[in-house]
């Protein structure tokens, strides 16, 4: 059976993106694979974080995991701090990935230039470093991830290349995935950058009221041609918004536009694009709200912590046996 694992980082409020990217899309493998959904509170420690906006934040996720349709007798649900072989995995495998592997992950150079290269901490440079950890402990065969996250991949696959090289066949080969429609949502108010949980105005939050949310979406960047049609270059915002309903009614970017020929009142394309994310979103910030007043997502978290942990130790040993480690079971 396919193994699946993917996870959400706790470091500011879901946005939309992560929605259509991830979150509605998890429950989709629970039923053709066995599926480890964590959140990765560890990689959020990468960057400065309040701890109780850390903890507040893990919680929300937890509840829109299970919002989302994810099923805890289907899907193991978890926090990457709850099983500490991802931390001792992380250790061992650090040696196996070089520091000019590292120094050129977009990602990283992305970082450390809005921070002048000022107080960068090892951990942000080793980011990938624990990714894989986290990925190879489950022996994943597949991890659903965002467009940004590739290259992070493909170094977690080179690692198991060199690795499984010099030790024999211990590490599962992972393979990306990601979504054909809505992979990459943009922002409503600068539609040529990606909605990333940092601007109020263009982000819209999972956590926002609807009202909010109708009002960011009538609110959002177009254009003054007034004509609907995919055209990423020339028509960013149209074209955000058109992946936005594509995604949310499960057709492709070019049904999305037919339905909008000869629509030349762009109010009337947002008012269609705002009902689709309310008929959506209506029903999962309500179950959202429910997970969150009775604690369920507590004792969920505790029974995949478990489960988590036996996988992960069974990995964790193979890797330790094969590199020399005396392991004393």
């Amino acid at each position: 059976m396919e193994r699946i694992l993917s996870g959400i980082k706790p470091t500011g409020q879901l946005t939309l993106g992560n929605y259509i990217g991830a979150l509605r899309h998890f429950k989709d493998f629970q039923d053709n694979g066995e599926v480890f959904i964590f959140i990765a509170d560890l990689h959020a420690l990468t960057l400065p974080i309040d701890p109780e906006v850390l903890r507040s934040n893990s919680r929300d996720i937890a509840a829109f995991y299970l919002a989302s349709g994810l099923d805890p007798k289907k899907a193991t649900i978890f926090l990457q701090s709850s099983v500490p072989a991802h931390s001792e995995l992380n250790a061992i495998v650090q040696n196996y990935l070089y520091m000019g592997e590292l120094s050129r992950m977009t990602q990283f150079k992305d970082k450390s230039a809005k921070m002048n290269d000022k107080e960068i901490g090892l951990g942000l440079f080793a980011y990938p470093v624990l990714m894989a950890a986290d990925i190879l402990l489950y022996d994943a065969n597949t991890v659903p991830v965002g467009e940004d996250q590739l290259q992070h991949i493909e170094l977690a696959r080179d690692l198991v290349h060199r690795f499984n090289y010099k030790y024999g066949e211990v590490l599962v080969m992972p393979k990306g995935k990601v979504n054909k429609v809505g992979a990459r949502i943009m922002s409503l108010s600068d539609p040529t950058k990606k909605m990333s949980k940092s601007d109020p105005k263009g982000d819209i939050f999972l956590k926002d009221d609807m009202k909010t949310i109708r009002k960011k979406i009538m609110s959002a960047v177009t254009d003054m041609e007034g004509l609907v049609y995919y055209d990423p270059v020339n028509k960013p915002g149209i074209s955000n918004l058109l992946t936005i309903y594509a995604a949310l009614n499960d057709i492709s970017i070019e049904d999305a536009a037919k339905q909008f020929e000869g629509c030349t009142r762009y109010g009337d394309f947002k008012k269609a694009v705002a009902d689709t994310v309310e008929r959506e979103l209506g029903p999962f910030k309500a179950r959202y709200e429910e997970i969150i007043a009775s604690g369920e997502y507590l004792e969920v978290l505790k029974e995949g912590a478990k489960k988590a942990n036996e996988i992960a130790s069974t990995t964790l040993k193979r890797v330790q046996k094969a590199v020399g480690l005396l392991v004393l079971e």
